[in-house]
């Protein structure tokens, strides 16, 4: 405790300071988009956070007993000035995690894997390529606790994105570990392209007809697809980064869904419906994810509080990352407003 009057003054000098020199770094659109008043309904928040520069937005929104709602702004297509439509399909990135770690825990559960083996048990060739790859166990790899390098974190594979994609592991061969095996957290792709490969093997075809099978038939997931070359384009929103007019639409980023898709995923998932007897038990990931690539973000929440799961789209990105600030930011507002009503 600081006694001393003056010390306390001082303290408070340098408090105030402190914090007018972080928020003259921070861009005042991340400032205004918080303190501004909380609207009264979800379509005006997304109305709001269209006028902060977002392309385009979708959200969709499920509570419990009522009728999934869902809410637009902005533009599909921003040169043919097509709306946003809440049947879009919209590339989830790094949401597919999540189905890639239910259906390894399926997998584990019919005693095809183990989360206690290692990488080096699937793939010896990969010793001295990735460090500590005889002590790398799949379930390290599933929570980001391996310590193996994330290949987007390498600057070379920005180099031709596109074309390196297809040989992405290279971009993380041979170099130092981030941590210890278990004795760090560091998210990176790396760790669910191996265990996506893994799959693939010991499987004996793609793991995309097995997440197919295991997950979307029974959850009835008509709009989720694996690949741009399985859609029609006029059905994709475009995607669109600050300071380039190109429409990113074409590029090859992975699975694609609709919001209600990933929502309906979203909430077998927390309440244990994408489970058979003996899974959940295992399950070792997350239960909310985010995904972000090139001209595409989005958030997917359940929150148990208000029994509500909540998925939002938008399709802007920018270097800086202020983009995706200000898409937690709106997320957040919107639950908000969801509580008070409730």
């Amino acid at each position: 405790m600081i006694k001393n009057k003056k010390a306390k003054w001082i303290l408070r000098i340098l408090l105030f300071v402190g914090t007018a020199i972080s928020l003259f770094f921070v861009p005042w659109i991340l400032v205004k988009a918080w303190i501004l008043p909380l609207p009264d309904t979800v379509q005006e928040q997304v109305d709001e956070a269209i006028g902060h520069g977002f392309d385009g937005m979708i959200v969709y929104v499920d509570e419990a007993g009522k009728p999934p709602a869902f809410y637009t702004g902005g533009w599909k297509d921003r040169e043919n000035k097509i709306p946003a439509d809440p049947n879009s399909l919209f590339k989830i990135a790094s949401i597919s995690k999540l189905y890639t770690a239910v259906a390894i825990t399926k997998m584990v559960k019919e005693k095809r894997l183990s989360l206690d083996e290692t990488l080096a048990d699937y793939f010896p060739e990969l010793v001295g390529r990735i460090e500590n790859a005889e002590k790398i166990t799949l379930k390290m790899m599933v929570q980001h606790r391996s310590g193996i390098p994330n290949f987007t974190d390498n600057p070379a594979f920005w180099e031709n994105e596109q074309e390196n994609s297809k040989d992405a592991l290279d971009f993380a061969l041979d170099l130092p570990a981030s941590f210890k095996p278990d004795k760090g957290y560091e998210y990176s792709n790396t760790n669910y392209l191996l265990l996506r490969r893994i799959m693939d093997d010991v499987l004996g075809y793609n793991h995309h007809e097995y997440i197919k099978e295991k997950i979307l038939i029974p959850l009835e997931l008509k709009n989720t697809f694996f690949s741009i070359t399985e859609v029609n384009l006029d059905d994709v929103m475009s995607g669109y980064y600050v300071g380039y007019d190109e429409d990113f639409k074409a590029n090859e980023y992975g699975m694609l869904a609709t919001a209600q898709d990933v929502g309906i995923f979203l909430r077998a998932l927390n309440d244990g419906s994408v489970f058979e007897e003996g899974e959940q038990e295992i399950y070792p990931y997350e239960y909310n994810h985010g995904g972000l690539v090139i001209g595409y973000q989005s958030l997917s929440e359940y929150h148990r509080d208000i029994d509500a799961v909540v998925v939002q789209f938008i399709n802007t990105t920018d270097f800086n990352g202020y983009e995706w600030n200000l898409s937690e930011i709106t997320i957040n507002r919107i639950v908000k407003i969801i509580k008070k009503k409730n």
